[in-house]
């Protein structure tokens, strides 16, 4: 099994707008099941399907394996309502690859940055165009957006809607 050591972010969308990127790629993912997770993924005409036990902290043991593109594609159709449509963007900054998730559909507007790393307590140099750190925030696992969507913190106003007659 392998082990996924990884921290996450928010990312200001008007700072990354200026970033060059060292590669993309397109990426529709869906979730089988949510315990465990078990995810497929259809990334640039590749399949994988992956399987990932619970998170303890930013680490998590994680089986990927990949599958024929047909395969990844019948699969996602048996996810349903439960995929995700991204497109990843890599850039090396301070000895770490950082992946950028722009977010398609109905997470349009959400831009997180992942790093991985060798150990929990690795350092890692952030970009000015990270915000916030959500790595234990479920809210913001992608096994979570697909089934809830990006819903406002309950401690927010929410803005009053008004209603067309």
């Amino acid at each position: 099994m392998g082990i996924e050591i990884e921290r996450k972010f928010l990312v200001d969308a008007k700072k990354i707008s200026a970033v060059h990127f060292t590669s993309e790629e397109k990426i529709s993912q869906g979730y089988l099941s949510s315990n465990p997770t078990v995810r497929v993924r259809l990334k640039n005409n590749r399949g994988f399907l992956t399987i990932k036990t619970s998170t303890i902290g930013i680490t998590r043991g994680e089986f990927e394996y990949e599958i024929p593109a047909a395969d990844a594609e019948e699969l996602l159709k048996l996810c349903g309502v439960r995929v995700l449509k991204k497109i990843r963007r890599k850039i090396s900054y301070g000895g770490h690859v950082w992946e950028v998730d722009f977010f398609e559909g109905r997470l349009k507007g959400l831009i997180l940055a992942e790093v991985e790393l060798s150990s929990p307590n690795e350092s890692v140099y952030l970009p000015n165009w990270v915000t916030r750190e959500v790595s234990s925030n479920p809210r913001y696992f992608n096994s979570n957006l697909v089934k809830k969507g990006l819903r406002r913190d309950r401690n927010k106003k929410l803005p009053r809607r008004i209603s067309r007659r």
